[in-house]
């Protein structure tokens, strides 16, 4: 039976944007509630929807050989505001999708704003939804606010966990000196917008490389607190923490050096690279790829002055640090995204232990068309684990194993879409091949789980 209430979404980051999108397309009438500019959070600068606030990277647009592009790829054939938003908006970014954030977050809000079906409400929703809402979202992110935090725990009997997402710099174009730094992307990959010179390249010789890592790890920080000592996820870990990690670590992460060739000195390798990624359409400000950090803003721009071609950078922004909260989903949540403890409340987004802008809005996506199914009255399932969205709901709600000797709570953290979230797939030597080598069958394997979950998720769609 069809339920004429509204469908309530509580967040208007990149997965209530979508949630609402795919909920209102369907027919249904949706209400978002968004905080800012009433409350803003320590991370946000604009009242727009869908702002970007750590990277404008949307990662690999390759959706046949990467688990990230896959998941572009369904959400497009999902009809997503976020990726038409992102693919109206990209910028030149080697194999990677990079948008233009401001333009970005225009053409998210005005589609939203616009669309006859949703009405916007500019308010914080403090605690936890209003008993008579019976179709609620909850796509907070992880900067959910206290009141709504502290609702949610008390509900589910289940501390959130929190850890601290650190946010990288933006240099200046016209700070840069050219002519130490060149334009190269690794590989020379050509992506769907870009050139093969799609990144800006700072080379680093061995001296340099010593004396920036001693520089980082006598760096004085933010300090925490006794209750602010929680784990960083691994995928975007702070700059100075991994140089914590061993001297040689930075060289293998976001500084590795191969792929790329200084035209200047192109018999010489560099022995460390820092890659600046393109930040806006105009071209007047670039991120700093992969650096992320947590020191303080006072010795942020000296030592990243460090780093030949930045000696006289200039920083739009510098780095710093936000809370980050999510669900101990494998307990808490169904399949369905539904609240065990209180089932007419959906969750979406980081809330639920994902981890990246991408992930993020297919979650949206998903509980924007389950939410659609219950105010028509036709329940829908989640997509089939074959599937990049379903593979990542699946991990979330019901594919983590718990670590031995620590509570669930403890041991699940944030996850990124991956092709080790997929059932196993079976491919075979190619006739007349007497010799497989590992690369070509790993690509093989990428390939046939790919169309198999483009198969699949046009039948959910």
């Amino acid at each position: 039976m069809a339920n004429s209430e509204p469908i309530h979404i509580i967040g208007g980051g990149l997965a209530g944007s979508e949630a609402a999108w795919q909920a209102a397309q369907s027919g249904a009438n949706v209400i978002i509630h968004e905080m800012r500019p009433q409350r803003m959070t320590d991370a946000h600068l604009t009242e727009g929807l869908a702002e970007l606030v750590c990277s404008n990277s949307f990662r690999s647009d390759d959706h046949e050989h990467n688990a990230v592009g896959l998941l572009h790829e369904e959400m497009r054939r999902c009809n997503s505001l976020i990726m038409a938003a992102a693919d109206k908006n990209a910028l030149p970014a080697g194999g990677a999708l990079a948008v233009d954030r401001d333009g970005f977050s225009a053409a998210v809000t005005q589609a939203i704003e616009q669309h006859p079906n949703i009405e916007v409400e500019r308010s914080e929703v403090a605690g936890l939804p209003p008993a008579e809402w019976s179709n609620v979202v909850i796509a907070t992110g992880p900067l959910t606010s206290p009141a709504l935090a502290e609702g949610i725990s008390t509900l589910t009997g289940e501390d959130s966990l929190a850890f601290f997402d650190a946010i990288a710099p933006i240099v200046h174009e016209e700070s840069i000196d050219r002519s130490v730094v060149w334009a190269q992307s690794r590989y020379d990959k050509v992506g769907p917008t870009g050139n093969g010179a799609d990144y800006l390249n700072c080379p680093m010789n061995e001296d340099e490389y010593n004396n920036f890592v001693d520089a980082l790890l006598g760096a004085e920080l933010h300090q925490f607190k006794d209750w602010e000592k929680v784990p960083y996820f691994d995928g975007c870990l702070p700059i100075e923490v991994m140089a914590e990690r061993g001297r040689q670590t930075l060289r293998f992460g976001p500084m590795k050096p191969v792929g790329l060739t200084n035209p200047r000195d192109p018999l010489v390798k560099s022995y460390a690279i820092v890659q600046l990624r393109q930040d806006n359409a105009l071209g007047t400000l670039w991120n700093m790829v992969g650096f992320q950090t947590k020191m303080r803003y006072g010795i942020q721009a000296e030592i990243f002055r460090m780093i030949p071609g930045l000696e006289n950078a200039q920083f739009a922004r510098l780095g710093g640090l936000h809370r980050n909260t999510f669900l101990n989903s494998p307990k808490v949540l169904g399949r369905n995204l539904r609240l065990k403890a209180d089932p007419r409340i959906r969750f979406a987004g980081q809330v639920t232990g994902v981890e990246g802008y991408v992930e993020s809005a297919a979650i949206g996506l998903m509980a924007g068309r389950m939410a659609a199914g219950d105010f028509h009255g036709k329940p829908l399932d989640a997509p089939g684990p074959t599937t990049a969205m379903g593979a990542l709901i699946n991990h979330i709600t019901g594919g983590h194993i718990e670590a031995e000797g620590y509570s669930g709570a403890r041991s699940f953290q944030p996850m990124n879409v991956n092709f080790g979230l997929f059932p196993a797939v079976t491919i075979t030597k190619p006739e007349g091949v007497t010799r497989w080598k590992s690369v070509e069958r790993t690509k093989a394997k990428r390939k046939a789980i790919t169309s198999r979950a483009l198969t699949d998720i046009m039948e959910w769609a």
